[in-house]
């Protein structure tokens, strides 16, 4: 019997060493990714509290803005767009991205890259 490795714990594994390098700052907040099968979600997050990290903004295919199903590279692109207006309308236009131990490469890609055309700037 082969034993398959469990993804998911990689990509905590992976989101752990890259969360002890980067965190988000009042003026330099972090743009986090967190994707499932059918949906993909971004948040705006300022890491600076003591409590823990306080949401600024946040986006999600699930939102009544995005159209059409959530699982896909538009849906990403478009949930970025959706990020960046909501972030510039709070003043914030530096990010750190945190691709939450994903792969930088499709879904992931194309939020980023609708946010960088929405605006923000990382």
């Amino acid at each position: 019997m082969i034993k398959r490795p469990n993804t998911n714990a990689q990509r905590m594994k992976r989101h752990r060493r890259v969360r002890a390098k980067i965190s988000g700052t009042p003026q330099t907040p972090r743009l986090n990714v967190f994707r499932s099968e059918a949906n993909i979600y971004a948040q705006i997050i300022d890491d600076s509290d003591p409590k823990g990290g306080k949401t600024l903004v946040s986006a999600s295919s699930l939102d009544k803005e995005i159209e059409g199903y959530g699982g896909n590279v538009q849906a990403a692109q478009a949930v970025g767009k959706l990020v960046a207006k909501r972030a510039l309308e709070k003043g914030i236009e530096n990010v750190v991205f945190d691709r939450g131990g994903y792969l930088y490469h499709g879904r992931v890609k194309a939020l980023a890259e609708g946010a960088r055309e929405g605006g923000l700037k990382f």
